[in-house]
This record gives structure tokens, sequence and C-alpha cells, in this order.
């Protein structure tokens, strides 16, 4: 392996692959918090030209994480179809960036050369891409799941209403979602962050929106994000739930920190295949997000970008409906900008669809970050023209009970609209036989949630 690289007249050697990674990231506080981001521009130069010339076959013979030592690791490794890679081992990363992006390789090329990868590779390319590179790319990649509905044909632009309440207040989450309805928000899945981790309160949120579901017929899927152990209680109980939800980490330490393991996810999908609500077959939804590894002391002194590629490569094990990047919740200490929300918002979106997942991007960001809401608007139109397979919206783009900023239910409509994407094909027909939508167009009742309140909409009661 090749680890040095003269930039400008100065020489870097590198002394690993995992170093390597690591410096040629696009700036990220939380590589520099982590210490072993790049120390200038030209190292970084020198990193990614090291990487570009890396053959595939390197990265997989130098694991930035021993599979011996970390089941996430070895998970990864056994996913790798070993004929696919045999074919394209002597690749380099550059040569696999080149392939991602000619024309004549659509999405279904991508999806089938990616099972011979492993995430490091996917994270490897996606560090030597420009941001236009990761929109080209993922938005030739189509992944269509089914949980109640189906999600991720082109032309869709499909979205998760998030109706939280500050006390879990069933009213006043009803009143949340019923604004959501009236803007065709909601066609991804309804799914409430809980403040009361609960299986008492669990089960009452999950019951409540499967009944609004089944009262207005909405075709949807409801998820409620607690802890993955206290929705199987409330499962085991009896609740209704079409979705489980777990997030999840790059490493087997990280994950320990969220209080899951391999076999308790495997525990979860028996269950919920078992005795969940929706006809399937995909019923998990995962999010991720850059840095947790970092929060938790988990991360090896790996960069964040290859650990986020390394959850990916553990959601897709088990065949899931939703997967999400909650990209800008943690705060500056890992992406401290707007630049860097984006890029990472981006990244995120093209490794997921890389590794064949349903990928979808939370575009939100804290108050004491370098971001405000017109940053917001451009990554959403970003990852509009990206293809992304959902995004999340919440009232007024502000989160009264997670304290932080997304998109608004009119934000996701907006850019629908100027994108000429819409909900899924059912959903809209939903919308047009409740006269919110008509010719692919809101009426004037749209963005009124009272009209789900006195029970009569459009002459339907």
């Amino acid at each position: 392996m090749i680890k040095s690289c003269a930039v400008l007249g100065e020489q870097f050697v590198f002394r690993s692959l995992k170093e390597i990674m690591a410096k040629a990231n696009e700036a990220r506080s939380g590589d520099e918090l982590a210490r072993i981001a790049a120390s200038s521009m030209k190292e970084r130069m020198a990193a990614k030209q090291v990487l570009a010339n890396l053959m595939l076959k390197e990265i997989r013979e130098y694991p930035v994480l021993s599979p011996e030592q970390d089941d996430v690791s070895a998970l990864i490794e056994e996913q790798v179809h070993e004929e696919i890679f045999k074919v394209i081992q002597n690749w380099t990363v550059a040569d696999l960036r080149e392939y991602v992006l000619e024309d004549q390789h659509e999405g279904a090329d991508l999806l089938y050369i990616a099972k011979g990868l492993t995430s490091e590779m996917i994270a490897a390319v996606t560090k030597i891409m420009s941001n236009l590179d990761l929109i080209q790319a993922a938005s030739k990649i189509e992944v269509k799941t089914t949980c109640q509905t189906t999600i991720g044909m082109k032309g869709v632009l499909a979205s998760r209403a998030q109706p939280n309440h500050p006390s879990d207040n069933l009213a006043g989450m009803r009143a949340s979602l019923y604004e959501a309805l009236s803007y065709g928000i909601g066609d991804a899945v309804i799914g409430i962050n809980p403040v009361i981790d609960t299986t008492e309160n669990i089960y009452a949120l999950l019951n409540e929106t499967k009944s609004i579901i089944d009262e207005f017929q909405i075709p949807t899927q409801n998820c409620v994000l607690a802890h993955v152990t206290t929705q199987m209680r409330a499962i085991e109980k009896g609740a209704s739930a079409d979705l489980i939800f777990q997030s999840l980490a790059g490493t087997q330490a990280g994950n320990e920190s969220f209080g899951i393991s391999l076999s308790m996810l495997k525990e979860a999908t028996a269950l919920i295949n078992e005795k969940g609500t929706a006809v399937g077959p995909h019923r998990w939804y995962f999010e991720t997000g850059q840095g947790s590894e970092l929060s938790a002391e988990a991360h090896y002194d790996i960069d964040q970008v290859t650990l986020e590629a390394r959850c990916y490569g553990l959601a897709r094990q088990f065949n899931p409906f939703l997967v999400n990047t909650v990209v800008g919740f943690i705060g500056p200490e890992y992406l401290y900008d707007s630049k860097q929300v984006t890029r990472a918002g981006l990244e995120d979106h093209f490794m997921g669809k890389m590794h064949g997942l349903p990928m979808g991007v939370d575009v939100c960001y804290t108050n004491h970050m370098n971001v405000d809401q017109n940053d917001m608007d451009n990554l959403s139109m970003l990852l509009g023209t990206a293809g992304v397979n959902f995004v999340i919206g919440v009232p007024m783009a502000d989160d009264c009970m997670l304290n932080y900023q997304s998109l608004s239910y009119h934000d996701i409509a907006t850019v629908r609209r100027i994108l000429n994407q819409g909900p899924i094909s059912i959903f809209k027909q939903w919308l047009e036989e409740y006269g919110i939508m008509e010719n692919n167009r809101f009426t004037s009742k749209a963005g009124d949630p009272s009209i789900f309140m006195n029970g009569v909409l459009g002459g339907m009661k």
C-alpha cells in the first residue's frame, strides 16, 4: 500500500488506512475534536490523492476495525459478494468513482457492484467525490420498499409526519398530525419521538396513531421512536405497530452505548414479523447520524464519515422500510456550520443508497450551530434533486419536544411543487378523495387542520 504523497513540494506520509481515510475527509469539526483530521488543505489533498490510488482489495485487507474485535465489522465482511468482488478487487477508488459517475451505468448497475463492496469502500469513494458527484450518483439509484405502502419510486418525495408533543399529550399530537395531513405530509410514516419511554406510554401512542390511520383510512404506517426494548414490550402487550425503530451506530461499542446488540435486533425482527400490523415485508425503521460514536467514545479513531457508512452496512442486514440520517441534530461539535451539514447530508444519502437502503434525511440543525433555515431550504432542494426517498416535517420547522429545527410541513410541500414531485400515488389519491389536492395541486382546503377535527372533508364523513 502506497501511503505517501507530495503536494506543492511538501511530502506527506500516512501511517495507516485509518489515517488516510480520516484525513481525506472534507473539513469536519467532529474529526477535529477527535484529533484525526487533516492539519491543512495540502494534507487533505495529499490524503485524497493517496486514497484515490488505493485498490479496493487493499481497503479490504487493512480493515479500520478488525472483525475479530467488532461484530459490525464481521457483519460487513460477511456481506461481501465474493464473485463480484473478484471482478473489481483491482480497481482503484478512483476507478470506482468513474464507474459510479459514467452515464451508461444506471442505478441497477451501481447496486449490483455495491454487493461486492464493503462499507469502507463506499466511504472511500465518497471522500473523493464532489457534492455534485454525490447528487448525480445518488439520483440514479431507486430503492423501493414496502410496509403498508410502497415508497422509493422516481418522482416521489415521501415524508414522515413528526407530530411530537412536549408531554406526549394525545390530543396535542392529533392536532399536529392533522396539520401535517392537511399539507400532504405523512406518506412515509407517522412517526413520534416520545418524551416518556415506558411501555404504557408507547402502547398508548402506537394505538392512538393507528386509530387515526384507521379513522381516516390513511394509506401509511405508524411508528413510535422509543428504545427498541420498550417497543417490544408494547407490541407484546398488543400495541398496533407497523414498524419497529432503533438508532444505530457504526461500531459494536457504539451500539452497546445505545443499549442494543445484533442479537437484540434479530429478536426484534422476529417479533415485528410475527406480531406487527403491517403487511410488510419491510418492517424496520433505522436512524443514524454522523458523530454518535464519538459521543460514546466508541470511535476507535475512525472518522465519522466511515463510521456512518458502517451504520448502513449494519442497517442493510435487516432489510428496513426506512433509514434516515438526522444530519444536524447532534450539534456543532460534529458538524460545525451549514457547509459541513450540507456536505454530510449529501454524503449520507449517497452512501445509504449505495448500500441499497431506502434513504431519507432529517434536514435539521440545533440552535447553537452556525446554520439557519435558509441553509435547510438549500439542502432540501439538493436532496430532492438527488432523489432522496423521504424527508421529515414538523410544525413550523420547530420541534417543540426535541428542541431542534427541521423542515416544516409546508416546506416539504413547496419542494415537491418546485421539483415536480409528489407523495406516493395511493396517498395522493387519498388527498384527492378528501379534497386536499386536485390535478396535482393543492386546493383551498390544504393547510387547514380543522377539516379533520370537524370530521367532514370534501363532503365525506
